[in-house]
């Protein structure tokens, strides 16, 4: 399956569709955008974000659009945000296993854990 997310909107208590979510192939201070796509109804993307061929050991980062949702979903937020986007910066140290990266947030909280 390679690398997949899906993120969970827990203020509202169902998935995070129509969240922009970015990932960055990164080495040091460097981040090389890999791809930018938008989270289907069920808040995953369509395709796994790298598949069992093209998934490569190194260190990625996935940047979430969490303050641009919120506002799209009605949230009154204050100027600045407290969260804007949050970005998480993991690493792959075997190629041939399944990385899930989920995201459970709130405009005031966020977690995550490296998922089955």
């Amino acid at each position: 399956m390679g690398l997949s997310t899906h993120v969970l909107d827990t203020m509202h208590g169902c998935p995070a569709a129509g969240m922009v979510v970015a990932l960055y192939a990164t080495q040091g201070d460097q981040a090389t955008l890999v791809k930018r796509l938008v989270l289907n109804p069920d808040g995953r993307t369509d395709a796994p974000l790298f598949d069992n061929a093209s998934l490569r050991t190194g260190t990625y980062r996935l940047t979430f659009d969490v303050g641009a949702y919120f506002k799209a979903k009605g949230v009154m937020l204050p100027e600045p945000s407290f969260l804007d986007r949050v970005s998480l910066d993991f690493g792959i140290a075997h190629a041939d296993q399944h990385y899930h990266v989920p995201l459970l947030v709130s405009p005031w909280s966020y977690s995550t854990y490296r998922g089955s």
